[in-house]
């Protein structure tokens, strides 16, 4: 689940924090860094399990609402939402039944919430036109689910609020986290019932060792890559760039120098869309020209081996990374 855009934010913020913070001991960094990553997959679990928590008081009310119905002698509810086929089975899942009782995830704390997300789903034109379509099957259970989690859970403040109470390591995760939900939303296949995999804390190895070998380039050879953007930006003193832009700068240095499977072009527009985020307005214009011309310096000096001319090869990695 943990991608290498995750991973480059990541980096970004321990980096700048290791020489805010006065403490330069790289070790200690390296483990906050897996630490703040072990954080996203804990948001990912959490989110998935606000499903099943909102699935678990649509169901109590509807207990509630037959059993009025009983007394009074009134048409039964329908149980079309309750009885959905892929919230069940989410709720069944194996992989994350044992997540949430070892990391004792649980949404009943914020039951206020749950309930007023619950009256959005009610309200809404979604629930309307499932409860009222003739269609019956798991595709559609499944579907709701996704426009539900796209329309009033991906940007939804009050839960964003909460998030942020409950983890700091959570305040620019959830973006990304939201695509992961998604994408295991439409994975999920009724013939693995209670089976169904979850997406993994990393897809293999070389992201996690992405992780720690990046972060470490970047630090110890800090000194190296200043050089390279003295000179790329004609001497000019890097003390007067936002530090930020700074950071941001060493890391894709160490990335195109480290990661020659990575394309210039791909580390280049990664990190300009970084600074963009969390840097000045103008930090992505010159942060690009700074570091295209140091990749022409390196490539020319084949301190890297790879070409410019790298358009097939850049989308073959982008689509690789959102997988």
């Amino acid at each position: 689940m943990i991608n290498r855009d995750l991973i480059r934010i990541k980096i970004v913020q321990l980096v700048y924090a290791y020489y805010q913070n006065g403490n330069r001991n790289i070790e200690n960094a390296e483990k906050e860094l897996l630490f703040s990553l072990s954080k996203s997959y804990d948001l990912y679990n959490f989110l998935l399990a606000l499903i099943v928590a909102t699935m678990r008081e649509m169901r109590h009310r509807n207990d509630i609402a037959t059993n009025r119905a009983k007394r009074e002698g009134n048409p039964l509810p329908a149980t079309k939402f309750v009885n959905n086929r892929f919230a069940i089975q989410l709720e069944n899942n194996e992989m994350l039944n044992n997540f949430c009782s070892m990391q004792k995830v649980v949404w009943e704390n914020d039951i206020e919430f749950i309930k007023g997300l619950c009256n959005s789903i009610e309200q809404s034109k979604i629930y309307e036109e499932y409860m009222t379509s003739d269609e019956d099957n798991y595709e559609e259970d499944r579907e709701i689910w996704r426009r539900i989690y796209r329309t009033l859970i991906q940007d939804n403040e009050s839960l964003d609020s909460i998030l942020e109470e409950k983890s700091l390591y959570w305040n620019d995760d959830k973006e990304i986290v939201d695509t992961f939900v998604l994408k295991t939303i439409k994975r999920f296949d009724p013939a693995n019932g209670d089976k169904q995999e979850l997406l993994p804390e990393y897809k293999d190895d070389d992201d996690r060792d992405f992780a720690i070998s990046l972060f470490r380039s970047t630090i110890l050879n800090a000194e190296q890559y200043n050089r390279y953007m003295s000179e790329a930006s004609y001497n000019w003193d890097l003390t007067r760039m936002p530090y930020m832009d700074v950071v941001i700068m060493q890391i894709a240095i160490a990335e195109m120098i480290n990661f020659q499977n990575i394309p210039i072009s791909v580390t280049i527009n990664e990190y300009v869309n970084i600074a963009k985020l969390y840097s000045t307005r103008k930090s992505g214009g010159y942060i690009n020209g700074i570091l295209d011309s140091i990749a022409r310096h390196l490539t020319a000096n084949r301190i890297v081996l790879k070409t410019m001319d790298v358009k097939q090869k850049e989308n073959e990695e982008r689509t690789e990374q959102k997988q």
